[in-house]
């Protein structure tokens, strides 16, 4: 019966074949399917056997070169990329993302915010990259028609508000100026922002007028977000007054998956499109989002790989809903890596607002990118619609039923009430005081910005209540 076994590879017909020769078909098939179409070979359990990275397949991956740096991805880029494409992919996802929605052009002035941790500091090097690889483009270019964008660097001082000694901030911001000073040959200006200065240039008298806002809130979240938006007009008062024209921030895919969720909890459905875009033109200078299709588990690896230093200041756990979100989002990432990029891409098809555009500018370059942007996005003017219409505090877009709601101030006058009526939900439910007596009191600490925002809004409107 052996010897009638059939020899002939394409025979079909089912005839018995030699046992050794069954073993080694078997095996074969067994080895193809192991062999992923990257060329890397890998085991039954899809484990890299021979470390190599699947992106250039000749050198080593991060996990077997870099334990220590890897373990920031538990187990993702870190087994399947070298060191080298590792950096690569990441500072690739951060240029598709400036170019594709003109987030920098030649002629702008870039305002990084920094606030020492991996996010803003992976975000400032990555812009630094860019700059250096312009600055040798306009020096090698014969008519240098293109100049080098600016840039520049910010820290928002917190620490009227957040405990922290006057010895460790002076050392974080030394170390954060000996950071800026090493990123050459373009110099770059280090601003110090302290959140008391919105209110006058009398840092004393506006921090004590800051604690006492601050402390008119009685819900733990409504604070840490009040905080979070006299940030950002922070940042918008010392870009406005230095002359920059974009606004950098570090938000990353980690950051923005938990915003989703925690603006759906608060209430802010509506809003909610506006604040995960890359652009965000509705302030006074644009602000830009270029990190936002990275993890923050990249970004940690990458400051460890490169040596990047980080500085560790007014970083306060988070409480109340953030905290709570922030700890369920970080269990969903352990247990699934692509939870958080799931979460974002499912909130990224809400439809942006008119303001998640770049304005025009004179620059063409930066116009051509919008238009590109436009078309991928439809994203079309519609002039026959009202201008949107803001919560003073968070400045998020109010929806057409707060619109209706709203009560016109006659001659530019505004009181408490009044005030209180032009807020979205979520800051009247969690920052505004319950009682008449405590929101007159809360009232008469808000600072300058707030105030003009919402007598400017009302008079932006009033036609198309009407």
């Amino acid at each position: 019966m052996k010897d009638m076994a059939c020899s002939s590879g394409s025979c079909e017909s089912g005839c018995y074949k030699d046992n050794s020769d069954a073993g080694a078909e078997e095996e074969n098939q067994q080895s193809f399917k192991n062999e992923p179409p990257n060329g890397v070979a890998t085991g039954n359990n899809g484990v890299n056997r021979h470390n190599l990275c699947i992106k250039c397949k000749s050198n080593e991956t991060i996990a077997a070169t870099n334990p220590t740096a890897a373990a920031f991805a538990a187990g993702g880029d870190g087994g399947r990329f070298c060191a080298e494409c590792f950096r690569s992919n990441l500072f690739g996802k951060f240029k598709f993302a400036v170019t594709s929605n003109a987030m920098i052009s030649p002629s702008d002035k870039v305002l990084v915010a920094f606030s020492g941790g991996t996010s803003s500091r992976v975000a400032l090097q990555f812009v630094h990259e860019m700059q250096c690889k312009a600055q040798k483009n306009f020096d090698a270019s014969r008519d240098r028609s293109l100049p080098v964008f600016g840039v520049g660097v910010a820290f928002v001082d917190e620490s009227a508000v957040y405990p922290v000694s006057s010895q460790q901030l002076d050392d974080a911001i030394e170390d954060m100026k000996l950071i800026v000073s090493n990123l050459t040959p373009k110099r770059k200006v280090f601003h110090v922002i302290p959140t008391a200065s919105i209110y006058s240039s009398d840092l004393g008298e506006g921090k004590d007028r800051l604690r006492e806002l601050v402390n008119a809130v009685s819900d733990v979240t409504g604070k840490e977000d009040l905080m979070l938006y006299l940030r950002m007009l922070s940042l918008q008062k010392i870009a406005l007054e230095n002359g920059y024209t974009k606004l950098l921030l570090g938000s990353c895919t980690s950051r923005i998956a938990c915003h989703v969720i925690t603006a759906t909890v608060k209430g802010q459905g509506y809003s909610l499109a506006a604040d995960i875009q890359y652009v965000d033109s509705r302030w006074g200078v644009p602000v830009v989002l270029p990190l936002r299709d990275c993890l923050t588990q990249e970004l940690s690896m990458l400051c460890c790989l490169d040596s990047l230093k980080t500085v560790e200041v007014l970083d306060t756990p988070r409480s109340g809903i953030n905290g709570l979100v922030s700890s369920f989002v970080k269990l969903l990432q352990e247990e699934n890596a692509s939870r958080e990029c799931t979460i974002v891409r499912t909130a990224g098809k809400l439809t942006p607002f008119d303001f998640n555009r770049m304005p025009v500018s004179g620059d063409l370059s930066c116009n051509l990118a919008s238009l590109r942007r436009q078309k991928k996005y439809n994203l079309k003017l519609n002039e026959l619609l009202p201008p949107e219409s803001f919560c003073p505090i968070c400045n998020s877009p109010l929806s057409k039923s707060n619109l209706l709601s709203l009560n016109d101030v006659e001659n530019g006058q505004l009181s408490a009430e009044t005030f209180g009526a032009k807020c979205c939900l979520s800051c009247l439910f969690q920052i505004l005081p319950k009682e008449r007596s405590s929101v007159e009191h809360f009232y008469s600490f808000l600072p300058q910005p707030i105030i003009a925002q919402a007598k400017n809004d009302n008079h932006c409107n009033r036609r198309w209540l009407r």
